[in-house]
């Protein structure tokens, strides 16, 4: 399979694993596909490598698009898990000191 069609495979594959990820999502759609894009890349990369899977038998084999799409759930993954982990902090300096916001009526 060419490298286009791993791009095409990967826009569906991030979309795809976007709705089986549960939770809040924080990227956009644009984010979405580039990290679909990437998984789909790496995920046909370490199956062919670790576990000697062919996938590159063609666009509509099964295969293919599970390695793609579970790239891209655990690329979706790592993002949310570093995304998360940096909202936190930023939501923790924004209180701090012995007054915050929220007690100022009192």
């Amino acid at each position: 399979m060419s490298i286009i069609a791993w791009i095409v495979l990967g826009l569906g594959a991030g979309l795809l694993a976007n709705m089986l990820i549960p939770g809040r999502r924080s990227q956009g759609l644009i984010i979405t596909c580039v990290i679909g894009i990437a998984g789909a890349l790496l995920g046909g990369w370490l199956a062919t490598k670790l576990f000697h899977v062919v996938t590159r038998h063609g666009f509509v084999n099964l295969s293919t698009w599970l390695t793609a799409i579970a790239g891209a759930a655990i690329l979706l993954l790592a993002y949310h898990l570093v995304t998360s982990r940096t909202a936190v902090t930023r939501r923790r300096s924004s209180h701090n000191g012995p007054r915050s916001r929220r007690w100022a009526h009192r």
